[in-house]
């Protein structure tokens, strides 16, 4: 697979069919891992679901990082990616084929414009047959905003989790559910400053 269909790769002894990869998403898109609440099972994964529908989606596979990153919860048990190679654990999610028009709604959620997440690239394994080698894919994911990164990491002890499952999901307020007179970054702003818990 060349370099131009989807903005990223497939090595060449990847077990990924790129005609299922392709199928119904433009192929001007991009490969998404997910981590957290866009993930099957979680709150957000309603995104995805529409997207997936309006053919601007499509599931690849399970996915782990190439690389050790630290994933971390935050205000509302709220899970952030710190972009810090070479930290915490290999992570494990989903990866999705995302048209453009998918993108533009992925950001909007994730506030790349509002400094709460940063889209940035990204080397997963898609997990499949156990007898074959997994296959590294070029792709992106929503890290947490530089502005409070390092105090976040600080914030958890420096330790993250290789996955984020029910477990560390509960105790998640959604959106509408959080107080609406301070904004996400002030929340983050709070958390970081409370002592660690």
């Amino acid at each position: 697979m060349s370099a131009g269909c989807y903005g990223g790769y497939l090595r060449s002894n990847s077990s990924v069919d790129p005609t299922m990869v392709a199928q119904g998403v433009h192929t001007d898109g991009r490969f998404v891992f997910t981590y957290g609440t866009l993930k099957r099972g979680f709150s957000n994964h309603c995104l995805i679901q529409d997207l997936i529908r309006a053919g601007d989606a499509s599931f690849v596979g399970s996915s782990l990082t190439v690389g050790r990153l630290p994933l971390v919860c935050g205000p509302y048990r709220v899970p952030f990616l710190l972009n810090f190679p070479g930290e915490g654990e290999r992570v494990a999610g989903e990866l999705y084929a995302v048209s453009p028009r998918g993108l533009t709604r992925m950001d909007e959620l994730e506030g790349t414009l509002r400094g709460h997440y940063e889209r940035l690239p990204i080397s997963v394994a898609v997990l499949g047959d156990p007898h074959s080698a997994e296959a590294e894919v070029a792709a992106e994911a929503y890290y947490a905003h530089p502005s409070y990164a390092s105090e976040l990491w600080r914030r958890n002890g420096k330790r993250g989790y290789k996955v984020y499952s029910e477990k560390e999901a509960t105790g998640y307020v959604k959106r509408m559910d959080r107080p609406q007179d301070i904004s996400f970054l002030d929340q983050i702003r709070l958390f970081v400053a409370s002592s660690r818990s």
